[in-house]
């Protein structure tokens, strides 16, 4: 005799795998053919990983956010006008400080900016049409008077701090100038001056 299957038996044969539905469940949040490792700076997920080229974003409303000193002693700054930093510019930067400050116990990095903006590059002598380029690599933009890097963590010299992010300008495509605590901050390419407090009068009422 043939013993019939039971239900539950049944209903198992018929239900997908958890592999085949984590896989349909889960969204494209990489590119095609992009492999993020750990030392790699992008972001984790995007939800669109195709964008417009854009405009630099220019402070043009008299914020000065993001212009001065956060978290370390001295740092360097956008100068000149802005430009699209890529990704392996800001990497190749960053190992070069940490390098330099390697001998100094404590010392530390801090970007300020990261690549989370994408860039798409057609073929030469492509015809116009067809849609978007294909994914290239991450890049961000930077607004005149925007800092890119900190160092501090301990206390540091002024002259070997000049020296290394001297070294770390040559290597950004962007003109920059050292900064410290009290350097003040800058609108665009106008420095903000505090202004002098009011001095009370000290004329005599007759």
């Amino acid at each position: 005799m043939f013993s019939l299957p039971s239900a539950r038996s049944l209903f198992a044969a018929c239900r997908p795998s958890t592999s085949l539905l984590s896989y349909v469940s889960t969204p494209l949040t990489t590119p095609v053919g992009f492999a993020r490792f750990r030392s790699q700076l992008a972001p984790r997920r995007v939800k669109y990983i195709k964008r417009h080229k854009g405009v630099l974003p220019v402070p043009t409303g008299g914020a000065t956010k993001g212009t001065t000193l956060a978290f370390g002693d001295y740092g360097i700054r956008v100068k000149g006008n802005g430009k699209r930093i890529t990704a392996k510019q800001l990497e190749t930067v960053e190992e070069m400080l940490k390098k330099k400050l390697k001998s100094i116990k404590g010392a530390k990095v801090y970007m300020r900016i990261f690549p989370d903006i994408p860039v798409c590059i057609k073929g030469n002598e492509t015809r116009m049409g067809k849609g978007k380029g294909s994914f290239e690599f991450w890049a961000t933009r930077v607004a005149p008077g925007r800092v890119l890097f900190e160092i501090g963590g301990v206390p540091i010299r002024e002259e070997l701090a000049r020296d290394a992010l001297r070294l770390a300008n040559a290597k950004l495509p962007t003109i920059n100038e050292f900064i410290t605590r009290s350097s003040p901050p800058r609108l665009g390419n106008m420095l903000i001056t505090p202004e002098p407090p009011a001095q009370a009068s000290t004329e005599a009422t007759s």
